[in-house]
C-alpha cells in the first residue's frame, strides 16, 4: 500500500511540474516582441523570429519605417486565453490579433492583422525546453505586402495659383512653354550649327557642349537647353534652319505682360539655400520654385499650395494600393483690380524714360495700374538668366531692378493742390484774396542767402487760381508760413502723410520730413510746393487727388478684387464748394498754364504739373529734376499720377510728363 501511495504522489508532482504555469507562454513572448516593435528595436526583434527568415527581408522593416518617417508607433494586442482548454505541450502554434497604428509623412496608417506564435523546443541539460518565435512575414510590416510588392512614394505636385487682372486676363499664369534642345544625331555641320543655336538661344557654345556631354546622351536623345515662354520669329527661323534644333511643349509660369508688369508680379525661381532656411521645411524642398519680389512673393503662401504625397504598395500588373495619402492642395488664384490693358498702355507711354505711374478709380479706390519703368523680363529668372544679362541690369544707370511705384519721391508742384486743400479747409487760405508779389524771388528777412524762386512774374496780385495755373512757388510759401507749421503739419497728417498707406502691396510710407516736423521756416516754405523733405509715392499722390472726384473725401486704394470698395480713408478734407473751385483751377492748369501739353480735344482733362529739384543742398545749381503730372478726365472716374526722372534735359520740363498723361487719358 505504501508503494502505491508514493507512486500516486510522484504522479501528482509530475503533473504539477508539467502544468501550463511552468511552460513559456506565447502571449508573453509576443508581448516582448511587441515592446521591441514599439521601440523600433529591429535588431532585437530579429532574434525572436525563425532562423529561416532572411535578414535582408526582415531589414525591410527598418528601411521602410525610415522612408515613410514613422512616428507615434503603437502596436498592441489582447490575449484572450482559456487556460483550462489550452494545453501548451500539445499545441504547436497560436494566433493572436494585433492592432498597429502610426503616423507617417503622408498621414496616419493603421491596420489589424494576425500574428502566429510558433512553438520551438530545445534540450538543455537533458530536459526539453519550450519557447515561442514570431512566424514573421512581410505582411507584418503592412498587410498589403504579405504576398509581395514594393513600397513606393508618389509625389503629386501642387499647381501654383495664378494672378489675374480685373477682367480675368492673366498676369502670372501656368501656360504652355517651349523647351528648346537638340538631337545630336541630326547635326550636319556641328560647329557652325552650334554657333547658330547659341546665338538664337542667347547661350554659349560651351553650355551646349556641357549639356551634350552628359552620360545619358545618345545620338537620338532630346537634350534640353533652354525654356522660352513663346516662340518668336528668331527662334522659329533657327528651328527651320538647324535640323538638330527642336522643342518640346510643357507647362510653365508665364507672364503675359512681361516687363510692363514685372515689378508688380515679381517672378518665381528655384529656391536658393538661403531662401530655403526661411521657409517651412514641411512644405518646401530644395527642388521647389518660390516667389521672389512683387505679388509672387507677397502671396507666396496662397499661390504655392501644398504638394500631395502617397505611400503605396506597387505590385506587378496591379493598380497601386494606397496606404496613406496627403492630398495635394493646389494654390489659390489671386484676382486684382488692375486693368492689364491700362497697365500695358502706361508702361509703353513711358518709353525709354525712367519713371513710375499709378492709376486709380477715385470713387471705388480700385488700382488700375502700378507701373515702374524701366523693368526686366521676369521669365529670365526662371528659364535662364545669363551673367551678361544680369550684369547689364546691374550696371544700367536707369536701374531696371528698382521698383519705383513702391518708392517715394519729392512730388514737386504736383503737391500744391494738397496744400491748397489744407488751407481752404482750415480757413487760412482765401482763394479770392490776391497777394502782391514782385519779381521772381522772395525771402523773409532772417533767411540769409536763401530765397524762394518762381517760374514767371505775375501781373498784379496772385490769387489761388492764378497761383495754381502758373505754379507760383512764392504764393504757396507765403500761404504755408501764414498758416503756421503746426497747422500745416496737422493738415498733412489728415492726408495720411506720415502714416502707413492702408494698402495690400507694401508701398513706402510718405513722409513730411526726416523727423515729421516743419520747425524750420525755410523747410515749411519749401514743403508747401512739394520740395523740402516731403516725399510721396505715385499711388499716395493719386489717392490724394481723389478728393476732387470723391466729394472731398480721400478714397482708400484697393488692389484685390474681393476687397471692399468705395471705403474712404480720410473724410471731409474739402467742402463741395471748394471741390468745384479746385476743379476749375486744375482745368485752368491744362488750358492756360503749365499743364497745357495735356490739353486734348478728345477729353476735358484737369491736373497739375510738378518739377522736383533733387538738390543735396539749398545752394546747389544744375540739379537733376523729376517731372510730375497728376491728371484726370472731367467725366471719368480715373486719376493717373506719373513721374519721369531727369526731365531737366527735356523741352517743356514737366509739360513733357503732362503730354504723356494726356495721351494715356485720351486713348
Amino acid at each position: 500500500m505504501k508503494k502505491i501511495a508514493w507512486l500516486i504522489i510522484l504522479g501528482l508532482v509530475a503533473l504539477v511540474g508539467c502544468s501550463n504555469d511552468d511552460i513559456a507562454k506565447p502571449e508573453d513572448k509576443l508581448q516582448e516582441y511587441v515592446d521591441l516593435w514599439n521601440q523600433q528595436d529591429f535588431t532585437e526583434m530579429y532574434t525572436m523570429v525563425p532562423e529561416d527568415v532572411e535578414g535582408e527581408a526582415f531589414n525591410r522593416y527598418e528601411k521602410i519605417y525610415q522612408d515613410v518617417e514613422v512616428e507615434n508607433l503603437d502596436v498592441s494586442f489582447e490575449a484572450e486565453v482559456d487556460e483550462e482548454e489550452r494545453d501548451l505541450e500539445e499545441i504547436e502554434s497560436q494566433v493572436f490579433p494585433i492592432q498597429v497604428s502610426m503616423d507617417t509623412f503622408a498621414g496616419p496608417i493603421s491596420f489589424e492583422t494576425d500574428v502566429e506564435m510558433v512553438k520551438t523546443t530545445e534540450t538543455i541539460d537533458g530536459e526539453e525546453q519550450i519557447d515561442w518565435v514570431v512566424n514573421w512575414n512581410p505582411g507584418l510590416i503592412f498587410p498589403e505586402l504579405a504576398d509581395g510588392g514594393e513600397i513606393g512614394i508618389d509625389n503629386i505636385e501642387a499647381t501654383r495659383g495664378e494672378i489675374f487682372d480685373r477682367n480675368q486676363e492673366g498676369l502670372a499664369i501656368n501656360d504652355e512653354v517651349y523647351e528648346l534642345g537638340v538631337q545630336p544625331g541630326l547635326f550636319s555641320d556641328e560647329a557652325a550649327e552650334k554657333e547658330t543655336i547659341a546665338e538664337a538661344l542667347d547661350i554659349s557654345v560651351d553650355e551646349i557642349d556641357q549639356a551634350l556631354s552628359a552620360d545619358w546622351v545618345t545620338s537620338d536623345t532630346f537634350v534640353p537647353l533652354k525654356v522660352f515662354p513663346s516662340l518668336g520669329e528668331n527662334l522659329e527661323e533657327a528651328i527651320q534652319s538647324v535640323e538638330a534644333l527642336t522643342y518640346q511643349s510643357t507647362t510653365g509660369r508665364v507672364y503675359p505682360l512681361g516687363e510692363a508688369a514685372a515689378h508688380l508680379t515679381g517672378y518665381i525661381a528655384p529656391v536658393t539655400a538661403e531662401k530655403l532656411e526661411e521657409l517651412d521645411s514641411s512644405i518646401y524642398s530644395q527642388n521647389d520654385l518660390v516667389g521672389y519680389r512683387g505679388l509672387e512673393e507677397l502671396f507666396e503662401e496662397e499661390l504655392h499650395g501644398q504638394n500631395g504625397v502617397q505611400i503605396v504598395v506597387n505590385k506587378e500588373g496591379e493598380d497601386p494600393i494606397v496606404l496613406a495619402e496627403q492630398e495635394v492642395q493646389d494654390g489659390e488664384d489671386v484676382q486684382l483690380t488692375i486693368d492689364a490693358s491700362r497697365q500695358q498702355q502706361i508702361f509703353e507711354s513711358l518709353g525709354d524714360d525712367a519713371g513710375t505711374a499709378a492709376a486709380i478709380d477715385p470713387t471705388t479706390g480700385e488700382t488700375l495700374a502700378l507701373v515702374s519703368s524701366p523693368a526686366f523680363d521676369p521669365h529670365a529668372f526662371l528659364y535662364g538668366l545669363s551673367n551678361e544679362q544680369w550684369e547689364e541690369w546691374q550696371n544700367d544707370e536707369q536701374n531696371p531692378l528698382l521698383n519705383r511705384f513702391a518708392a517715394t519721391f519729392a512730388p514737386g508742384s504736383a503737391f500744391k493742390p494738397v496744400t491748397s486743400a489744407i488751407g481752404l479747409q482750415n480757413g487760412s487760405l482765401d482763394p479770392n484774396e490776391g497777394i502782391t508779389i514782385n519779381g521772381l524771388t522772395w525771402q523773409k528777412e532772417n533767411w540769409g542767402d536763401y530765397s524762394v524762386r518762381r517760374v514767371s512774374e505775375s501781373n498784379g496780385p496772385v490769387d489761388l487760381r492764378d497761383a495754381l495755373v502758373r505754379s507760383d512757388n512764392i504764393y504757396f510759401a507765403i500761404q504755408a508760413i501764414d498758416m503756421g507749421a503746426e497747422t500745416f503739419v496737422e493738415g498733412l497728417q489728415q492726408f495720411g502723410i506720415g502714416e502707413d498707406l492702408p494698402y495690400t502691396y507694401p508701398i513706402t510710407s510718405s513722409t513730411i520730413s526726416a523727423d515729421g516736423s516743419l520747425d524750420n521756416e525755410v523747410l515749411l516754405a519749401d514743403t508747401s510746393y512739394g520740395q523740402g523733405q516731403i516725399e510721396m509715392s505715385a499711388l499716395h499722390l493719386a489717392t490724394s487727388y481723389s478728393i476732387f472726384k470723391n466729394n472731398g473725401n480721400m478714397i482708400q486704394p484697393t488692389l484685390l478684387s474681393d476687397e471692399e470698395q468705395g471705403v474712404n480713408w480720410k473724410e471731409n478734407l474739402l467742402s463741395e464748394d471748394n471741390v468745384a473751385l479746385m476743379n476749375d483751377a486744375l482745368r485752368g492748369v491744362v488750358t492756360e498754364g503749365t499743364g497745357s501739353p495735356a490739353n486734348i480735344e478728345e477729353k476735358t482733362i484737369l491736373g497739375k504739373t510738378g518739377t522736383a529739384e533733387l538738390k543735396q543742398s539749398l545752394d546747389e545749381e544744375g540739379a537733376a529734376e523729376n517731372g510730375w503730372f497728376v491728371g484726370y478726365p472731367e467725366d471719368e472716374n480715373l486719376i493717373v499720377a506719373m513721374m519721369v526722372e531727369h526731365i531737366e534735359n527735356q523741352n517743356g520740363g514737366s509739360g513733357y510728363v503732362a503730354e504723356k498723361v494726356g495721351r494715356v487719358l485720351s486713348e
